[in-house]
């Protein structure tokens, strides 16, 4: 269970603009907050923390599943912008701000580079001038949209970002929120369509299949979708890897986020699919 939703933001260098209504509500558990709780940060609520202990109970990988993400995108962030000369990166459902953020991993490489969060849940959007904070030379940004409307996150992250040059676009645990699998695949095309050649699309996913212990995780969706918000899936890994159709996935292919590029310490493998690729 991971990630979260997706806006704009015209400034660039140091900071950005900051838009959207305020729609926090307490009473119901809401995953970027639980998966905060997960992972060990401070922006959750009592409701949260009950429900994120009940599926830990139910799926005691759950928390290994919440580092190994976050393991994952560090290692991809930091192999793009290192080996692949990337410098523009577009992240959907980025969640609550945390240690090595997307645009402080890339930054610290090439301090020039770009990027701009996306995501809709209101405390993100309390928590954007965290996430606003980056280099002089570069540009941060922060678009209050939803992934179901892949034309908004375009059309503001243009304000940022130059989709002439390559864009990594990362879409760490947001497609499990998408339950049509047509739809979330519509999703990948529109936004993947819109980005030069050269560019990459960075995926994490959750999985139901039985090789990486994914069975597991079904009963504790069941839960979450009953207790709490927005609804989740797990699809197995052929599935998942439709998302990368037109694309090229680059070595070691869809494998769990733990051991992409490297064994992540004392990390389990965990039901969560990662992968990259890039568009030819």
């Amino acid at each position: 269970m991971a990630g979260t939703g997706p806006g704009r933001g015209p400034d660039a260098g140091r900071g950005g603009h900051v838009s959207g209504p305020t729609r926090l509500d307490t009473s119901v558990a809401h995953n970027a907050r639980v998966w905060n709780y997960w992972i060990g940060g401070k922006d959750n609520y009592a409701v949260d923390q009950r429900v994120g202990e009940h599926v830990a109970g139910m799926f005691p990988l759950i928390r290994d599943i919440a580092r190994a993400d976050r393991w994952f995108l560090g290692q991809a962030v930091r192999f793009l912008a290192e080996e692949r000369g990337v410098r523009q990166f577009l992240d959907i459902g980025t969640g609550l701000p945390t240690a090595d953020n997307t645009h402080e991993i890339a930054q610290r490489v090439a301090p020039e580079a770009r990027i701009v969060y996306v995501d809709n849940d209101p405390i993100v959007l309390a928590h954007a001038r965290t996430l606003l904070t980056g280099t002089a030379e570069g540009a941060t940004d922060y678009v209050d949209a939803d992934v179901h409307d892949p034309a908004a996150i375009l059309e503001r992250a243009a304000a940022t970002l130059d989709f002439t040059r390559p864009v990594a676009v990362m879409m760490l645990g947001i497609l499990n929120f998408v339950l049509d699998v047509e739809a979330a695949r519509e999703i990948v095309r529109k936004v993947m369509a819109e980005v030069p050649a050269g560019s990459f699309l960075v995926l994490t996913h959750p999985t139901h299949d039985a090789a990486v212990g994914g069975e597991g995780q079904l009963p504790a969706m069941k839960f979450w979708n009953e207790n709490a918000k927005p609804p989740i899936t797990a699809r197995g890994g052929a599935e998942i890897s439709t998302f990368f159709d037109g694309l090229e996935l680059l070595e070691p292919g869809l494998v769990s986020c733990s051991r992409w590029r490297g064994e992540a310490g004392s990390l389990a493998v965990v039901p969560q699919y990662g992968a990259v690729a890039v568009k030819p």
